[in-house]
């Protein structure tokens, strides 16, 4: 085991995980516990009885968001379950506080059912203001999140889809803005259709990109495969999210890299060589986001003469990592009541994203902020609010 890891169990020991949960009133005394509790609790009970959208103005569920996974595809871990997954909850939830002053309470379900996870979430949804879906398989996830946004009036948000995706929108944006390459040009290759890649599509097709072609464990998409795919892909193609290739001299991501644009990786370490690279055309953009170890490593990506790079990583250049969106798509979520996170809302957060940079400021190696801008979750917050 390395330092960095033996650092990380001491610092989850000598703390016993990363959150408390503390009284924001005071409790000092016989008159403060009959505010705070028996017989003074009583009165807001009686008001949101009366009215239940009062539960807003005298509980926290206006700043409460559950953090709700099974552990079945946690980080690069895979199906390590319930338990195992706790301290990438409590992370999230620490990253809420931190940036953005939201609360977040880690919700670990010991089922990996999706219509048990839908069942208790609805069960558990009124002290919460929000849900964030966190670290389920696909193509389950997308299930769970459209049948928990059906029943509940308040945003259900699977942050592994799209908050990864509005940070590559908001990444695309700007290194289109930076080579002078409008998305509306561009052909775009994606290796990964799970949570991230089918959101990601998604959203670039939104964004206006012209041509998206994708990749995945069963090869190079295309409808000659519609039968083997899973509903999330057969919609990606029935609705010309994903442009299907029928004709091709070899079933491989090498095939659909060459003449590319842009190839965006969320999928496995080292599929992408140097060579693949080159093959793309001139000023391509490789944002390599596999973790820990990126599909190409962002040397071998410039060696190939890829013009902007980016991955996962805080140790590189350009980091993709949806802690940029999340805290403030969240709390602005809440602050606006929202009941849904629209693919509008997506948008204009990606814009808001990519605006934090000036035309004069953009290169290369710098088009997103870095995680601790605190100009990112205050602009994040309005275009959420505000619609804009």
């Amino acid at each position: 085991m390395d330092q960095k890891s033996l650092d990380a169990l001491k610092l989850h020991q000598d703390h016993q995980g990363k959150l408390s949960i503390e009284s924001v009133v005071p409790l000092k005394s016989k008159s403060d516990l009959a505010l705070a509790y028996t017989p003074g609790v009583a009165a807001p009970c009686i008001e949101i009885n009366a009215d239940p959208e009062k539960v807003y103005q005298y509980t926290m569920k206006g700043r409460l968001v559950a953090i709700v996974t099974d552990g079945s595809a946690v980080l690069g871990l895979g199906n390590i379950g319930a338990k195992a997954a706790i301290p990438v909850m409590e992370g999230k939830a620490a990253l809420l506080k931190t940036f953005a002053n939201v609360d977040g309470f880690p919700i670990c379900l010991d089922t990996q059912d999706s219509d048990e996870i839908i069942d208790a979430v609805v069960k558990i949804a009124p002290v919460f203001g929000a849900i964030m879906l966190e670290d389920i398989a696909a193509p389950k996830c997308v299930y769970i999140e459209r049948k928990l946004q059906e029943k509940l009036d308040i945003p259900v948000c699977h942050d592994d889809q799209h908050g990864t995706a509005m940070v590559v929108g908001a990444a695309m944006i700007n290194a289109a803005r930076f080579l002078i390459k409008p998305l509306n040009t561009q052909r775009v290759v994606i290796s990964g259709t799970g949570a991230a890649g089918s959101a990601i599509c998604r959203l670039l097709k939104a964004l206006g990109v012209k041509t998206i072609n994708a990749f995945n464990k069963q090869g190079i998409m295309t409808k000659k495969k519609y039968d083997d795919y899973d509903f999330v892909l057969k919609e990606l193609l029935d609705e010309g999210i994903v442009d299907s290739i029928d004709n091709y001299t070899a079933d491989s991501l090498a095939t659909l890299m060459k003449n590319a644009d842009a190839f965006i990786g969320v999928s496995a370490p080292n599929i992408v060589t140097v060579d693949m690279v080159r093959s793309m055309n001139s000023d391509a953009i490789v944002f390599a986001m596999a973790n820990p170890t990126p599909e190409i490593m962002p040397d071998l990506a410039i060696h190939g003469k890829a013009a902007v790079v980016g991955t996962g990583r805080s140790d590189f250049p350009n980091q993709i990592n949806n802690v940029l969106v999340f805290p403030g798509l969240y709390k602005g979520a809440l602050e606006a009541r929202l009941k849904v996170i629209s693919m509008d809302t997506k948008i204009n957060v990606s814009k808001a994203l990519a605006s934090l940079i000036a035309d004069e400021d953009l290169r290369s190696d710098y088009i997103l902020p870095d995680i601790f801008d605190k100009r990112v979750t205050p602009t994040i917050v309005q275009a959420v609010v505000t619609g804009k």
